[in-house]
């Protein structure tokens, strides 16, 4: 074999080795998600349809009360991404700069709502839960809990919230919450009208007053300690797409 051919063989055998290394499979990647509690259902869906799509991404989910979580990560919980119920909790995650620079986005809007367990009659409005009617109100704890936040700033308004505290039960999260309405352990409870449209054991009573408390907003920001940020990212990015945006208002929630 002359020189050339010698070459040549090489350089065909160097380009075969080449794409066969390509082609290998992609490294596995694994995101720690801390999200509210009252986004469980979309987002077990979510991290199903994403890993149809990305197989070779995983997800490690953590649910509860936005302050419980912000608490976490200001501990150092490991955390990729964090997905909030409300602006305060991102905030305060933003201003000791545990926030990835750039990655905060709000995403989604919710809205507050009373109800009662399934078939209760005698309480027609947020104003009934100061009334005879109701011995037990159940609400998020407001110190960590943002749907008990937005119920202080609603009853503020209503100028009742003294006499619904007399009679309040204050849970984790909005799931406890919700809970104790269905079992009627509580005549009512103030919960996301996502929470309430995946229970068919409460009713809808109304939706808090327009102007009673801050909009619901749900943040959504990588963590700077993210281990993966390029695949945090990526899918950050899919939850602002067209096929995530069909399953959040599936469940209720409107896409900003």
């Amino acid at each position: 074999m002359n020189h050339k051919m010698k070459l040549l063989v090489f350089g065909i055998i160097l380009v075969l080795f080449v794409g066969c290394g390509s082609s290998a499979p992609s490294e596995q990647v694994e995101l720690s998600v801390s999200a509210a509690a009252s986004l469980t259902d979309c987002m077990n869906e979510l991290f199903a349809l994403y890993q149809t799509k990305v197989p070779e991404v995983s997800f490690i989910s953590n649910y509860g009360a936005s302050g419980t979580l912000q608490t976490q990560i200001e501990e150092g919980a490991p955390a990729d991404l964090f997905f909030s119920a409300a602006q305060k909790q991102m905030d305060a995650l933003e201003e000791k700069n545990l926030l990835l620079e750039g990655s905060r986005k709000d995403l989604l809007e919710n809205k507050v709502v009373l109800i009662v367990p399934k078939d209760k009659t005698g309480i027609a409005s947020f104003e009934d839960a100061a009334g005879d009617s109701v011995k037990t109100i159940a609400l998020g704890e407001p110190s960590g809990v943002p749907v008990g936040q937005y119920s202080e700033e609603i009853f503020t308004s209503l100028g009742i919230l003294d006499a619904v505290k007399a009679k309040a039960t204050y849970g984790s999260d909005v799931r406890q919450v919700l809970t104790w309405v269905e079992s009627g352990e509580a005549d009512c409870g103030v919960v996301y009208a996502t929470d309430a449209a995946v229970s068919d054991s409460v009713t809808v009573i109304c939706k808090a007053p327009e102007g009673s408390c801050k909009p619901v907003l749900y943040p959504a920001a990588i963590l700077k300690n993210c281990q993966n940020p390029q695949a945090a990212q990526a899918f950050l990015t899919f939850l602002s797409s067209e096929e995530a945006k069909a399953v959040f208002e599936k469940y209720g929630f409107s896409v900003l």
